[in-house]
């Protein structure tokens, strides 16, 4: 009996401790993780766990997170679903701090929980119409990024606003994802559409004040419905297919283009009720801003889609500063004398990657100073080189085929230049932290090494077993 008493406690401790590993997992992955970020917090909690890594099998998807423990006698297995998926990078370094101090302070069991519990309570640091409009004034940005002129930056701001409001409100009430996209989209291309007539019309030009005119009135549409392109799931599937996590990023591949769909089709019919000719196929993009202007759009767009992001309020003068290096940096090598503008001029791919890989490096340093994960300072800065524009193009051509000589290729073109410069983006990101990987390993193996020691007191063969 006293044999069978102690089996049945010893059991319901590892699965208290297997329950524990899975929220950590679960919530990174609800708030938006890439995979590799998931198994690197979830091998620390199982440090301060005391589970025993050759006998733990962990198996991360998208929506379920599975952990087995066993060894040649027993086995116990738990499963959680993930559901939320969310982006919240304030929650990913609050999870990451709380698995470095689990260890350090030695937290038991029930205080840990408490730690998890506090945290998935915490309230975001935006409310829906800050969210609303800061998103609306990071599609201004993106605009002028496309070439239009400081009135449009205002009229694709307003579009966006009420658009990404009224997304924020469907979703509140429970209904579809896609259709919030889709209805979303729709609202901000009739708001935009609709501000095109001030500067079109001329009986209402004559009515309004000279700074309200613009002379890209077309620009709005395009950028009005960005906030809805996913920027972070794209660079977190290519992420997880470059870790190697390739199940899980074919997911996150898949839902990526469900949205871009969602997104088209809502553009596509508001364009068709307004009787739009497709504009998109020859309207230029090429910017002649100065740099201080594209600084300044950068920095608000970066900002504008933190706040999305739920990034802490402090880390966004950071934010804005990375935009700026990420998109000034993106168009020196981009653009050039060919465009009439001052760079290297080697196209949108070769300057997507200078950009992204530089501010990369920036993060991989700036991320011990501010003491965050890099993928909350790196994703929010090269957010604004995503070719959202690029990716609307390519299916509107297919949605608009009627037959004509040449629209597929202008489709596949538009397709595949966006593809590799979202690839070129996720693989900057990546890889600096990649090449810094085995450095920054050492230095966290050195430091897990020396809390376990104070915290357990073992032997070093011990540990060395532990943390490999």
């Amino acid at each position: 009996m006293t044999k069978n008493k102690q089996i049945t406690t010893d059991a319901q401790l590892v699965h208290r401790k297997l329950d524990l590993l899975l929220q950590v997992g679960c919530y990174l992955m609800d708030c938006s993780a890439d995979t590799t970020l998931i198994v690197r917090d979830m091998k620390r909690v199982e440090a301060y766990l005391g589970l025993e890594s050759q006998f733990l099998h962990v198996y991360i998807n998208y929506n379920v997170i599975l952990v087995n423990y066993s060894d040649e006698s027993t086995s116990y297995t738990r499963f959680r679903k993930c559901d939320r998926h969310a982006i919240d990078m304030a929650g990913i370094t609050r999870v990451s701090h709380l698995t470095w101090d689990a260890i350090r302070y030695n937290y038991s069991l029930d205080e840990y929980q408490e730690k998890i519990d506090a945290i998935k309570k915490r309230p975001r640091y935006y409310t829906p119409w800050q969210v609303a409009t800061a998103a609306g004034f990071a599609c201004g940005g993106f605009c002028i990024q496309f070439g239009c002129d400081w009135p449009a930056f205002f009229y694709a701001s307003l579009a966006a606003i009420l658009g990404f409001r009224l997304r924020m409100f469907l979703g509140a009430k429970g209904a579809n994802t896609y259709i919030c996209i889709c209805m979303g989209a729709f609202v901000s291309t009739i708001v935009a559409w609709l501000s095109s007539f001030l500067s079109l019309n001329e009986s209402i030009v004559s009515l309004i004040p000279p700074f309200m005119l613009t002379n890209t009135p077309w620009h709005p549409l395009l950028a009005c419905a960005l906030f809805i392109v996913p920027g972070v799931p794209l660079i977190n599937f290519v992420s997880d297919m470059l870790g190697g996590h390739i199940q899980t990023g074919l997911v996150r591949a898949l839902n990526v283009f469900l949205m871009i769909v969602a997104m088209v089709f809502g553009i596509g019919f508001a364009i068709k009720v307004c009787g739009i000719d497709n504009f998109a196929h020859d309207l230029s993009m090429t910017p002649h801003h100065t740099y201080l202007e594209f600084a300044i759009a950068a920095a608000i767009s970066a900002m504008g889609f933190s706040t999305i992001f739920n990034i802490p309020k402090k880390l966004l003068p950071i934010i804005a500063i990375g935009g700026i290096i990420a998109v000034c940096s993106r168009n020196f090598v981009n653009l050039g004398p060919s465009t009439g503008n001052i760079g290297l001029d080697q196209g949108l791919i070769v300057g997507s990657l200078a950009g992204s890989t530089l501010i990369s490096l920036v993060c991989t340093v700036a991320m011990h100073w501010f003491h965050t994960p890099h993928q909350c300072l790196s994703i929010p800065s090269v957010i604004p080189m995503v070719p959202g524009v690029l990716m609307y193009r390519a299916l509107f051509a297919f949605v608009e085929m009627q037959g004509v000589v040449g629209e597929v290729t202008v489709g596949m073109h538009n397709f595949m230049l966006a593809s590799l410069v979202i690839l070129v983006i996720a693989i900057g990101v990546a890889i600096p932290n990649i090449f810094v990987h085995s450095m920054l390993y050492s230095r966290r193996k050195i430091k897990l090494y020396r809390l376990l020691v104070q915290r357990k007191h073992m032997d070093i063969e011990n540990i060395d077993a532990k943390i490999q």
